[in-house]
């Protein structure tokens, strides 16, 4: 993943693994996807937070991402992605920006999820942070604060930190793309998680949007 980001350049895809993952079945599920269209980086998003589980799915799905040079981060877990040898880490929050920076290096990804905050996202890009994340998109049902099309439109006129879009761009009902129609010609890559994976053929699905990006 770029640390900079041209607004004119085609709207990139970013990969999240669903929260549960089977490390039998993942591996070829994941590869299918890959094969299908070009992904950026891939995030490994875990509902467990044991650090022993999340090294266990690391190893089953790395060299699948790796075999196909997409970079490959870990959500939250520095010291793994440390350890594990992985391309980066996927932050929540500013907290720990910096100490990632200092701690992976200048070579690795470091990227975080700010939520609907403009001053997070900011407080981020200063203390280090290839990219941001806001969101989600769109009602998930969960009570989350909705990231509007108005601070995508804000940061990209104004930022030059590269943003992720993420969280409930593909809908349940009517037009279920026009959320990634929406983003798009703003947001530098398209965060593709739970949204994608419970598709009835994700391939298909992601297929589908990446030709929306011409």
């Amino acid at each position: 993943m770029s640390d900079e980001a041209d607004p004119k350049d085609r709207t990139q895809l970013y990969l999240i693994t669903p929260p549960g993952i089977d490390p039998e079945t993942f591996p070829d599920r994941l590869a299918a996807l890959l094969d299908a269209v070009e992904i950026s980086c891939l995030r490994l998003r875990l509902g467990s937070q044991d650090a022993d589980a999340v090294a266990r799915a690391a190893d089953a799905v790395r060299l699948i991402a790796h075999e196909r040079d997409v970079p490959f981060v870990v959500e939250k877990h520095l010291a793994l992605a440390e350890r594990l040898g992985l391309d980066g880490v996927h932050l929540e929050g500013t907290r720990n920006v910096r100490k990632a920076r200092e701690t992976l290096g200048e070579d690795a990804i470091v990227g975080t999820f700010c939520g609907v905050s403009r001053h997070d996202g900011m407080t981020a890009g200063e203390a280090g942070a290839d990219y941001v994340s806001f969101g989600p998109v769109a009602d998930t049902g969960l009570g989350e604060e909705i990231a509007e099309t108005e601070l995508f439109s804000w940061w990209s006129d104004m930022i030059e930190l590269p943003v992720v879009a993420e969280g409930a761009l593909i809908g349940r009902d009517g037009d279920r793309l026009a959320k990634v129609r929406e983003l798009a010609p703003i947001a530098d890559f398209l965060g593709l998680g739970e949204d994608l994976w419970a598709q009835p053929d994700p391939v298909a699905t992601l297929k589908e949007i990446d030709k929306l990006l011409g």
